[in-house]
Order: C-alpha cells, then structure tokens, then sequence
C-alpha cells in the first residue's frame, strides 16, 4: 500500500503476545520461531493444546467438523522448529500464538458460551444454531460464477470476521474488487478507501536475476531452508521493481458486505480494543455503504466487549494469555502472569 501512514498498533500488539506466551507456554509443549518477531507455536498432547482454553479444545476435539479446522497448515511453518514431541507433524495455523481464528474458537466454542441468551442477543443471533467455523460464503460474480472465500465463522444468519495481529484488512487490485455482480449496489465507490498495490505475477526462474554463484559447495543440514531464504530475497528484489497498480483498501469488509449482502445476512468484525487503526479502517469502508440498512446489518465488536458475558475460567485464560479484559479493567502485568502460573 502507497503513500499510507503506518501506525505500530499491530506490531506492539504482537509484541506484548510474544512476551506473554513466552511465560504462559512454559506449562506446555511448544517452539519458539527463531527471528526477531518472536512467535510461540504450541504442540498438542494427550488431549490438550497449550493454545487453547482446555474446555473449548475438548469441545472442539469432539467435533469433526470443528476439528477440521486443524488441517490449515501453518504458511510459514518450515521456518519453524521442529516439533519436539512429533517431529513428523506439520505446524498449523491454530497453533500460532498470533492466529486470530484460535482466539475465535477459544471464545465460542467454550462450553455455555453459544447458549448464553444475552450473548446471543449482543451478537444478533435469534434463532438455536451454533458456529461453524471456515463457512464458504457464495458471493455472486459478473460472470455468473461465485467467489467461495472462507469466512472465520457464520453463526446463524451472521457472518463473522475474526482480528487479532493481522496488519489491515488486506488490498486487493481494483479490477478484482469490482468484478462482484452487486459491488455498486452495495458501494458508492468513490468513497471507499483506495490503495496502489505491486502488481505480482508468477516469474520463470530465468527472469530472476543470477546473484549468486554456481561454485558447489559442500551440504549443510540447514541447506533447504538457506536455500528458501535466499530465494525469497531474490524474488522480493523482483517485486520491488515492479509497477504499482490501483486498488481498494479493506477488502476484507467489502468481501463479506457483500457476502452478507448477497445472502440477506449480517455481518461483524471483532477486533482487539488496542487495534484502533482496524476500527478505523472499519468505519472507512461502511461509511462508503449505499442504503442505511446495510449499515444496520454490519457492525463491530470488540473482544474485550464480550468478556463480562463470558465464564469465569475462559476470562481468566483470555486475560493472561491474550491480555484480554472487559472495558476499564486492566490486564495482568507479565510478573503478575509469574505468580499466577507459579
């Protein structure tokens, strides 16, 4: 994105994550990535998963299509360590310390939290349905066909867009974003907010530029993951030398209006009440909304909002490993998280 200013909402928050997880996995098996953005990436065993509220993860480990959500591999899992206790296993993206769809599910699919009447209402949902997570949505095309995106959670008649260190709601090229059939039904376009993106494509390899010399040298056991390195670095090189093309900003939001629009459903982001630039964002795109009853149907909610809604035992984990507290409280301080864990 061209010309935006940046503010350090997500990387302090991913920071302050790091420095809590570091303390809170000492209790359960887990690797730290070896870079300067630390992240803590947890193994199951014998029926636990250190980055999960134990309830919740046995709730989900009895459902198979709860369950099913696991097999999201981790997109930067070869940089990580190897599992200590199966070396064999892929990391996924719930195991991450940062994964925003592993906070979603600690917080629904902890026991009593779905059947909470008030919680219901704050979310919108009237009817007895329960999550499910990874719904498909079927947003209409000019083509005829249907983009099948994978939305965080639909509950009901609700579609939910889970946040927690993502950086923004992503950008995408301008001819993308108007290739839906209802995009100016829904949007005036002039008023939603626009980016300049690299445009990427896929290169053969005799395009990159040889920076590197062809002499053999002797095999080491980190040599695959040298190699990948080094190829990301000459690809980012290529990128960067690439043309800037127009787009929109927040293309997330837009997505799922539509999606929500298209299905006659509503739509809510939850966000981390320290990401102020994502409500930002958030008001940005809806501001852009045609008829006021799509700006009715679409609304946004903080974490930190549904914790006096939710128990005891799930407040207590949310606090000490996310820092998550209900408005005006303050969240346990790292040598407060010492004492607690002992």
């Amino acid at each position: 994105m061209a010309g935006a200013v940046q503010f350090p909402y997500a990387a302090q928050l991913r920071l302050e994550l790091a420095i809590r997880n570091r303390v809170y996995a000492r209790e359960f098996p887990h690797v730290e990535s070896c870079d300067r953005n630390p992240v803590m990436v947890y193994a199951p065993e014998n029926g636990h998963h250190g980055n999960f509220h134990a309830p919740a993860y046995a709730a989900i480990s009895a459902r198979p299509e709860w369950m099913r959500r696991f097999e999201k591999v981790h997109a930067q899992g070869r940089s990580l360590p190897k599992p200590q206790i199966d070396p064999a296993r892929r990391w996924r993206e719930l195991d991450s310390c940062m994964s925003s769809d592993a906070l979603l599910m600690n917080v629904f699919c902890a026991p009593k939290v779905a059947d909470s009447l008030t919680l219901r209402r704050i979310m919108g949902i009237d009817d007895t349905s329960e999550p499910t997570f990874g719904w498909r949505a079927q947003v209409p095309l000019n083509n005829g066909r249907l983009d099948r995106t994978e939305v965080d959670m639909r509950w009901g008649s609700l579609i939910v867009e889970a946040k927690l260190t993502e950086s923004d709601f992503q950008c995408r090229e301008t001819t993308i974003v108007e290739a839906y059939r209802d995009f100016e039904d829904v949007f005036d376009r002039s008023l939603l907010p626009r980016a300049l993106i690299r445009t990427r494509r896929r290169r053969a390899a005799v395009e990159l530029v040889e920076e590197f010399t062809q002499e053999w040298e002797p095999p080491s056991d980190e040599a695959d993951e040298v190699a990948r390195s080094f190829h990301a670095v000459i690809e980012a090189c290529a990128d960067a030398q690439q043309p800037w093309e127009p787009g929109y900003a927040g293309y997330q939001l837009i997505r799922n209006v539509l999606a929500a629009s298209a299905t006659n459903s509503s739509f809510c982001v939850i966000h981390d009440q320290r990401r102020p630039d994502l409500r930002e964002a958030w008001f940005e795109v809806m501001r852009a909304a045609r008829r006021a009853e799509t700006r009715v149907r679409c609304k946004v909610l903080t974490w930190q909002e549904l914790v006096p809604f939710l128990p005891d035992e799930l407040c207590r984990f949310l606090d000490l490993k996310y820092g998550i507290v209900a408005p005006g409280c303050v969240a346990s301080s790292i040598d407060g998280m010492e004492t607690l864990l002992g």
